[in-house]
């Protein structure tokens, strides 16, 4: 590949999947998107621009005036942007409908009309629903069970529509809970820390015990690279082994920093899924496995979080 559009570049997931693109295609050119809002920052980007062949644009990928001209002759279009927190999307669930089922579509379609040669839609192993038993598979019945879920799967419903009306084949990846640096502290990992860091409570919903398996963003990225170098169509789910409840890794951090009794109930979701897994057989037959251990890279994100604190205040 030799061009790549990357959307959402400058957001937690965003900015690592630059990084990893730019390592895996040296000579490829690299066309940075980011409206940058709260959980958005250019510094994140800050060692891939460095080269001369990145290039950063500030716009929603609903603005497509301001990026339509960079699309042309792209190879390669990674749509990573979206609203995310499932909190706020219980709040204001128009605008998640807004970005990530119409700001999707926009991008697609405009992917489209530019003839780019492989799209790449990142999506969510949420949009599957709540799993008591077994794991989700690439081709099971979607079931999403609250607004940030029901945007991505509207959003895949558009996509799949086009490898009948386009004739264009648009890959989806669905991942686990992700986890790494420059996370917002809206979510759950970076929270404890931030919270244990400075001696506040550390809220947890309900009672703490719903399951999610946690994912590296570096072993996405691998996967996610795996699958531009190897496939053409489909859908891949990327996900880890590692389960834990979310009192747990409240109480990990909090034992790792050095505090105690910080732990705070509070009341629950509207509705919150108890647990969430999926069958990553269809991506490791392409050769991908995971290489880190959540509670291993702990220490390393906290001292992250510590000196960089200053970000997202």
């Amino acid at each position: 590949m030799k061009s790549f559009f990357i959307t959402g570049a400058a957001g937690f997931i965003g900015s690592h999947i630059c990084e990893h693109i730019s390592l895996n295609f040296p000579k490829a050119k690299i066309y940075a998107l980011d409206k940058l809002t709260y959980a958005g920052n250019k510094k994140f980007l800050s060692e891939p621009l460095k080269k001369k062949r990145i290039k950063f644009i500030k716009s929603d990928i609903i603005e497509s005036k301001k990026y339509l001209k960079y699309l042309n002759r792209i190879e390669c279009a990674i749509n990573v942007a979206a609203e995310s927190h499932v909190d706020n999307s219980f709040l204001n669930s128009i605008n998640f409908t807004k970005t990530n089922a119409y700001g999707a579509h926009i991008f697609l379609q405009n992917c489209i009309n530019n003839n780019v040669k492989k799209i790449i839609h990142i999506s969510t192993d949420e949009v599957y629903g709540d799993k008591i038993r077994g794991s989700s598979k690439e081709d099971d019945k979607l079931n999403p069970t609250n607004p940030y879920s029901a945007s991505k799967a509207a959003a895949e419903m558009i996509i799949n529509s086009y490898k009948y009306v386009y004739k264009k084949n648009i890959i989806i990846v669905r991942a686990n809970n992700i986890y790494g640096t420059r996370q917002h502290p809206e979510k759950l990992i970076p929270a404890c820390i931030i919270n244990s860091l400075n001696n506040k409570k550390i809220p947890i919903h309900g009672n703490g015990k719903n399951i999610r398996h946690f994912l590296s963003v570096h072993d996405f990225c691998r996967g996610l690279v795996m699958i531009v170098k190897k496939t053409k169509k489909g859908t891949f789910n990327i996900g880890s082994n590692e389960k834990f409840s979310n009192i747990q890794v409240a109480q990990k951090i909090q034992k790792i920093v050095g505090k105690k009794n910080l732990i705070k109930h509070v009341k629950d979701r509207p509705f919150n899924d108890t647990r969430y897994s999926i069958s990553s057989s269809k991506i490791k037959r392409l050769g991908w496995r995971t290489k880190d251990n959540l509670f291993k890279q702990l220490p390393e994100m906290i001292l992250w979080y510590k000196r960089n604190q200053k970000i997202f205040k």
